[in-house]
């Protein structure tokens, strides 16, 4: 792990037991070689893992034993070459000492908005290329004053080697643009006039470690409202950043884990509940996140965003510097462009960004956190993975997009890239791509991309000069929560979301797949099938999933226009009900999500969404604050091959319900857990005891909550992501799996 202090932590323990010789970098890690007693040395191979930094995960890869040479003294030597399989740190979030300095009017780092250590700053995002050394980094042009200079020199210092430090004197600063480009002003002036200016109701685009913000006043639901029409977000819900947890507690509940997570070097948006025991006239606007009784907050992660929110004193909203669905802006010009009629000012730095990184998303669920969008301080870590012999690239899919490089036994994940909608989005993952593979001296011998024929990253798939095999998109999801539980198999693998293509040709996405050993599959069971109406248009409109359902069903068109109200007219349902049984555009599917979505739409939650995943928050949301066992029935059917989990029992309990009048909340509770026994079901077939959990449907807290309980109570041992997304930004680590057992089975 470079870049954590780990140097200067060897040269003060060794320094302190009386050992002699050398600690350097290396591309593949640190590398010591240390000289005494055989029980000092065995002693300093303990404390060398037990006290090592905060921050550091370190492994001792090897020992060699050499002969004494008779040095004196221990010494930190300048980095050296070597294979390049080290672990660059993730961004970190501003340490205590660093903000004590920054508020004290008597250090020499007063209101340095870029002030960091050891322990906290930025990593990734300056790294050009490795070893970790400032000259491999954006801050290379920014030489070090005579103050700063020393203190990176001594290594008592806790900025001994910190290779972005920096002070007033030599390092970057801030600068205000108005929408034209023209300064403003500089300095720490720059930054209390932009705080102004969100006072005045203004939307203010602030340059952070990963990108730009677009900040607003989180109390005016006018200016909320404005920076939703400009940025083409309707009703998604907008992050919050507040000053510290004090201020989280004041909107949200917070329990000691996830205070624990909020206040991480990660510093993440952290999903949390609402408080529900407070006036509504004090809490924060609903518009911040309409029909949700979650707001994602994170407390500040770098000096600037501290001094900010310290001036302020009240929430704001912090949501990515982009049109909704293109990636982050990173450098001055392109936000000066591409959010120009969004941002009325532009806080600047002149420290340049070489990766983007939006920030992370997660949640506590039960025993730990889940990672829902794996960014700023998560990424590049790496997943421990069976070595392969060869490099392997991995592209990920479509939506949620990151991309994966298994070099050794060590997967490296990038960040979030996003949707591959855009000229943006693949200019974007092209850069993140090579920067993933320069920065490891990699050259891939085998591309993984997804089996779905019109991805982007299929199309791009052969531009990289290797072999190319396709994953299975729900392969890949499993082979992905197996990777990050170390498991072997056999494995139950559930794979449930929205869609991905199937070797059949159709739309898979309710899937139960027997994984053994050697990373191939079998298809065991699989969702009942149905048709969907326009294809991928019934994504943004859950009425056309219902209609494919109650088509299965024999229930369509009948009376669709006074039973569902809000969906399709009695001449529209004609003609959908039409185009179904002809087979037009109406592709089968087993998706779980888009039966989340039938269900919605048939309670009136939601006919055309915004957003993905709109109507099954909308569904999950609806039972909040209550619980119980009561469910609807599914019916299991093991009689073909592979078996079919069969929905229609369940749906139409729903149908049934709603027409009775039974509220919305015991509806939807109803519904999770028939389809929960009906996962169980699955699994006392397949009689195999692991069973991993995967895909976007177990972003579900309750969905993925409950499976794991009643999985338990049934005698199975059920896994879950936790540092690695359930969703599309996972699959990139499933393929490079299965890029591997190809590579070492000769199968590609």
């Amino acid at each position: 792990m470079q870049g954590v202090g780990f140097r200067p932590f060897v040269y003060r323990l060794a320094s302190g037991m009386g050992l002699d010789g050398w600690v350097s970098n290396s591309g593949s890690g640190v590398v010591l070689e240390v000289q005494g007693p055989a029980g000092s040395l065995g002693a300093f191979a303990r404390r060398l893992i037990a006290e090592a930094p905060p921050s550091a995960r370190p492994e001792i890869a090897g020992i060699t034993d050499i002969p004494a040479e008779g040095r004196s003294g221990f010494e930190i030597r300048a980095s050296s070459g070597g294979s390049l399989e080290a672990v660059i740190l993730p961004d970190l979030a501003t340490c205590p000492d660093c903000l004590c300095e920054i508020l004290d009017p008597g250090d020499r780092r007063y209101l340095y908005p870029f002030t960091n250590c050891t322990n906290c700053g930025p990593r990734f995002t300056i790294v050009r290329s490795l070893p970790y050394d400032r000259r491999n980094t954006t801050m290379a042009a920014f030489e070090m004053c005579e103050a700063c200079r020393r203190e990176y020199e001594d290594p008592g210092d806790r900025r001994f080697h910190a290779q972005p430090n920096a002070c007033p004197a030599c390092g970057p600063r801030l600068e205000l643009l108005d929408p034209s480009g023209r300064s403003l002003g500089t300095g720490h002036p720059a930054l209390l006039e932009a705080a102004e200016s969100i006072r005045r109701g203004r939307i203010l685009a602030m340059k952070g470690l990963g990108g730009f913000h677009l900040m607003a006043d989180a109390r005016n639901p006018e200016a909320i409202a404005e920076l939703r029409r400009r940025k083409s977000r309707p009703s998604k819900p907008l992050a919050l950043m507040v000053q510290d947890t004090g201020a989280a507690l004041g909107a949200c509940m917070l329990s000691e884990g996830e205070r624990a997570i909020l206040e991480s070097p990660e510093a993440p948006i952290l999903l949390l509940r609402r408080r529900t025991d407070i006036p509504e006239a004090s809490a924060l606007p609903r518009i911040l996140a309409p029909g949700n009784p979650c707001l994602g907050l994170m407390l500040p992660h770098s000096p600037h965003q501290h001094l900010l929110m310290r001036e302020l004193g009240f929430p704001v909203v912090a949501t990515s510097g982009n049109l909704s669905e293109e990636t982050v802006c990173t450098d001055e010009g392109e936000a000066l462009r591409r959010l120009a009629g969004i941002a009325d000012l532009f806080l600047v730095h002149n420290r340049p960004i070489a990766r983007h990184a939006d920030d992370s998303v997660v949640m506590v669920l039960d025993d730990g956190e889940l990672v829902l969008r794996r960014s700023r301080g998560y990424a590049p870590l790496p997943v421990r993975v069976r070595p392969v012999p060869e490099p392997v690239l991995a592209l990920g899919g479509h939506l949620k997009n990151t991309v994966a490089l298994s070099t050794g036994d060590q997967a490296f994940l990038s960040q979030h890239i996003g949707d591959m909608d855009t000229a943006e989005s693949v200019q974007t993952f092209r850069g993140v791509v090579s920067g993933l593979c320069e920065m490891y001296g990699s050259r891939p011998a085998i591309v993984a991309r997804d089996l779905h024929p019109d991805y982007a990253t299929t199309a791009m798939a052969g531009d990289y000069g290797a072999d190319v095999l396709a994953v299975q998109h729900h392969h890949a999801h499993i082979l992905s929560c197996m990777a990050e539980n170390g498991l072997e198999g056999p494995v139950l693998g559930v794979a449930l979301d929205g869609s991905g293509y199937g070797p059949d040709g159709t739309i898979w996405g309710g899937e139960f797949l027997a994984v053994d050993g050697e990373g191939t599959y079998r298809r065991i069971a699989h969702l009942r099938q149905f048709r969907l109406p326009g294809g991928g248009k019934a994504v943004e409109e859950p009425r056309r999933s219902a209609a494919g359902v109650l088509f299965e069903m024999g229930d369509y068109p009948a009376s669709v226009a006074g039973r569902y109200p809000g969906s399709f007219s009695i001449g529209e349902a004609e003609a959908i009900s039409d185009m179904i049984s002809r087979s037009v555009n109406s592709p089968l599917t087993s998706s779980c999500g888009r039966l989340f979505d039938a269900v919605a739409s048939m309670a009136g939650l939601c006919q055309v969404s915004d957003f993905e995943g709109q109507a099954a928050m909308g569904l999950e949301f609806a039972m909040e604050g209550i619980g119980g066992n009561g469910c609807f029935e599914i019916l299991f059917d093991p009689s073909s091959t592979p078996a079919v989990l069969d929905w229609v029992p369940l749906v139409r309990a729903v149908i049934t319900a709603l027409g009775s009048g039974m509220p919305i909340r015991e509806i939807s509770l109803r519904f999770h857990n028939g389809l929960v026994e009906g996962i169980v079901g699955v699994a006392k077939h397949a009689g195999i005891r692991d069973v991993a959990l995967s895909g976007g449907c177990f972003q579900n807290r309750y969905l993925l909550s409950r499976a794991m309980l009643r999985l338990r109570a049934e005698g199975f041992d059920p896994h879950r992501h936790r540092r690695i997304p359930p969703n599309d930004g996972g699959i990139s680590l499933g393929q490079a799996v299965a890029a591997g057992f190809a590579v070492r089975a000769g199968r590609n």
